[in-house]
């Protein structure tokens, strides 16, 4: 079925997870109804190929246009795609230590650039990628190797490259998580993250690194505290998201992190609302349990124009991917890694 490629004229401000492998007849009802600016997929909607492609074609099929399809295909342990149809890559940090930092970034848009041509064989447009966290000693391990880096010049020299890659293989990137990560301790899947790092500290590192990234289409936002400016997750605080509009300098389509996430307090619904209060432009709900989309669903509204602008501007960045000899990057991909590996090696040796 050929859809059309522009939105309609009204959407709704989320971004749906759905169930399983198929689209139910009432996801597909639902979707309709809401027209929700989006959706993103996780690994219990992923089998193979053929039904990943079947299953992208319904969700846009059930909202009537080419909607973008997000995935967390980072890499590492946050893989969605893997193994027996799509290779592995080792964790981003891992990356950069292997191919060094005069190749780090060379390697990492050549991996985004394949896995770019993975997402869109199967009809996904959008990728949660890249990150601009900086990684330090204290980062909690459920984001340390996930990070590009522990210097602001390393990471959005490798974020940059990220994007590119994805951006040339006709994939959204998705900047995250800003005003930034890497200071959390905690888990902000099971609980608030306090960062207590001065405002002078978040500038000169943190923010710089978002800063510097100001200019991609999409971002996501932080279940975070910044004790220096705000007693309130930056998703939920309008000083906060004020900040990533006015001192960082990002005007790109701004979603939250995933609403199911524990960090933040509150009903899906009001958190939701809370988000959307504080200037997100658009709300992420990853789970797909139906019973909670349809909470959502009640409290839809339409996206407000500032919104519907920057929508506007992220889908016209989503282009044809360029023509890649895809055997000749992936040698060159394996060269630039595990040449450097083998030299690590020898000089241990």
């Amino acid at each position: 079925m050929n859809l059309p490629a522009s939105r309609p004229a009204r959407l709704s401000p989320f971004i749906f997870g759905c169930d399983g492998l198929a689209v139910t007849a009432d996801e597909v009802s639902l979707f309709g109804d809401v027209q929700p600016f989006g959706f993103i997929l996780f690994k219990r909607n992923i089998d193979s190929p053929d039904q990943l492609r079947a299953l992208t074609a319904g969700l846009r099929e059930a909202v009537g246009w080419e909607a973008p399809i997000f995935i967390d295909q980072e890499g590492g342990r946050v893989d969605r795609m893997g193994p027996p149809h799509w290779r592995s890559w080792m964790p981003p940090l891992d990356q950069g230590a292997a191919s060094g930092p005069g190749q780090a970034a060379r390697a990492m848009e050549l991996r985004y650039r394949l896995i770019a041509d993975d997402l869109r064989a199967v009809g996904i447009d959008g990728n949660c990628a890249p990150m601009g966290d900086i990684a330090n000693a204290d980062t909690h391990a459920v984001l340390r190797n996930r990070c590009y880096g522990e210097t602001l010049e390393s990471v959005v020299t490798s974020a940059r490259a990220v994007a590119n890659g994805l951006l040339a293989g006709g994939v959204l990137p998705v900047l995250k998580h800003i005003p930034g990560h890497g200071r959390a301790t905690m888990d902000s899947h099971m609980e608030l993250p306090r960062v207590s790092a001065s405002a002078e500290a978040l500038r000169a590192s943190d923010f710089a690194a978002f800063r510097a990234l100001n200019d991609l289409p999409l971002g996501m936002s932080a279940h975070i505290v910044y004790e220096a400016f705000s007693e309130k997750a930056a998703t939920v605080d309008p000083m906060m998201v004020e900040l990533i509009r006015r001192e960082i300098g990002f005007d790109g389509l701004l979603m939250t992190d995933d609403l199911s996430m524990e960090a933040l307090d509150g009903s899906l619904p009001e958190r939701a609302s809370a988000s959307l209060a504080a200037g997100c432009d658009v709300v992420l709900y990853c789970k797909g349990v139906f019973s909670e989309l349809k909470a959502l669903a009640e409290i839809a509204e339409d996206m407000k124009e500032t919104s519907l602008s920057r929508a506007d501007a992220a889908l016209e960045a989503r282009r044809a991917p360029d023509t890649i000899d895809r055997r000749a990057m992936e040698a060159e991909y394996e060269a630039l890694v595990s040449g450097a590996l083998v030299k690590g090696q020898a000089a241990d040796g």
